[in-house]
């Protein structure tokens, strides 16, 4: 099990298009109406956003990997620490696969497998030159927090068994859910963190949802996922709040979807993230406790809204086209940019499109892309909770693209 979820999911992590670090939608077909489709499910990869609605599709799998470009980095003036300037994180290029299976017990039930990704919280910084006086006078190396190369590398990939059934107009769907993260952070020994390798952290939850077909063409849907409990990340327990601690948050969406149209549906959806149940993530960086404690420095994001837009368009027998727009929250508040050089998952706009092509009775090919517009944010530097005088601006804009395979039986 632990190896398709490195396989699968393990190149899904270190970034994406993001609410905060969960993916705008996985899959081509989500991925394609800006995530949109709480109350439509289709195909096999809906199960990861209501795994109510695999009753009904068919038996199909779905493989697709998607290409991501994430633009992110750092303006910094009159600091007296962090390196000042214009400073880019340098990897810009990932691919994240994604796969999902569905098989129909009967007309009333079916069962599902999806493996997925989360990312957001990556950024590789070189040893750039930092003549602060902070760091002249501290440590006196290179580097973003004169530490010389910096960064974070964090994964979460998931794997999903789903059992989903149809009361009436109703159904129902479970997934018990496995989790594993893998994280690795480099240059902090100014903070204190002196770790440079990888750790891994286990753990799970439980989604679930329900879809109804209110009468037809119209459906509503709502969805939602437990906090998932993780292992702690023991080799970081001087850097997470709780002695390591890094749990998944929890999050529920609501939707409706309308067939204007026999060839046209509409869809839109409410999504609900709640980072401030997990202190690592929620903590202010502020430092009120050294990192580490219960009540250790987080990266102090917030709590999310998403509102997700989409649209699908049967176009003939073989061609479908969709288009879509997301609108997050931004996570992160001007206090706590200084931390946040590290995680800068601001993006806010995400717009949308894709298509399917149907090459044979059996198989369909699944595209689709998304720009994000850039986002900035600025905020204060920070000695302790006592403002240097500079001020330090992040930024993030997005390319994603992706490719896939339906096959139905």
């Amino acid at each position: 099990m632990l190896g398709v979820v490195l396989v699968l999911g393990g190149t899904s992590g270190p970034a994406s298009a993001t609410d905060g670090y969960f993916q705008v939608g996985f899959g081509m077909r989500q991925s394609g109406m800006g995530g949109a489709g709480v109350a439509d499910s289709t195909d096999a990869m809906a199960q990861t956003l209501n795994p109510a609605g695999i009753v009904g599709v068919g038996d199909q799998w779905q493989v697709g990997a998607a290409a991501f470009m994430p633009f992110r980095g750092y303006e910094a003036s009159g600091t007296g620490f962090v390196a000042d300037g214009s400073v880019d994180s340098m990897a810009e290029f990932f691919v994240m696969p994604n796969f999902g299976y569905v098989r129909q017990i009967d007309a009333e039930s079916a069962l599902g497998l999806s493996v997925y990704g989360n990312g957001g919280m990556n950024t590789t910084y070189s040893a750039i030159p930092n003549t602060t006086l902070g760091c002249a006078g501290g440590p006196n190396m290179p580097g973003v927090f004169c530490g010389g190369k910096a960064g974070v590398d964090l994964m979460q990939a998931f794997v999903s068994v789903d059992y989903a059934r149809q009361v009436g107009a109703v159904k129902i769907g479970i997934a018990p859910t496995f989790a594993v993260q893998r994280f690795k952070a480099q240059g902090l020994g100014a903070f204190g963190i002196n770790e440079d390798s990888y750790d891994y952290s286990f753990g799970g939850g439980l989604r679930g949802g329900i879809e109804w077909e209110a009468m037809p063409g119209l459906r509503f849907g709502v969805a939602g996922q437990t906090k998932m409990y993780m292992t702690k990340l023991d080799k970081y327990s001087g850097l997470f709040a709780e002695q390591g601690g890094f749990d998944i948050p929890a999050q529920i969406t609501a939707g409706v979807a309308f067939d204007a149209s026999p060839e046209l549906t509409l869809a839109f959806d409410y999504q609900r993230i709640f980072y401030s149940a997990v202190p690592s993530i929620a903590n202010s960086s502020v430092p009120m406790a050294p990192f580490g404690a219960d009540n250790g420095p987080g990266f102090g994001w917030h709590d999310v809204n998403v509102f997700k837009i989409g649209a699908e368009w049967t176009a003939s027998e073989q061609l479908t086209l969709r288009a879509g727009y997301a609108y997050s929250d931004n996570p992160v508040q001007s206090g706590d940019v200084m931390l946040n050089i590290l995680a800068p998952g601001v993006t806010q706009h995400h717009i949308t499109a894709g298509a399917s092509y149907k090459v044979s009775e059996k198989n369909t090919l699944d595209v689709f892309g998304m720009y994000v517009p850039e986002t900035k944010i600025t905020g204060p530097e920070l000695n302790g909770a006592t403002p240097t005088g500079g001020t330090i601006t992040l930024n993030m804009h997005q390319i994603l693209f992706g490719f896939g395979l339906t096959r139905t039986y």
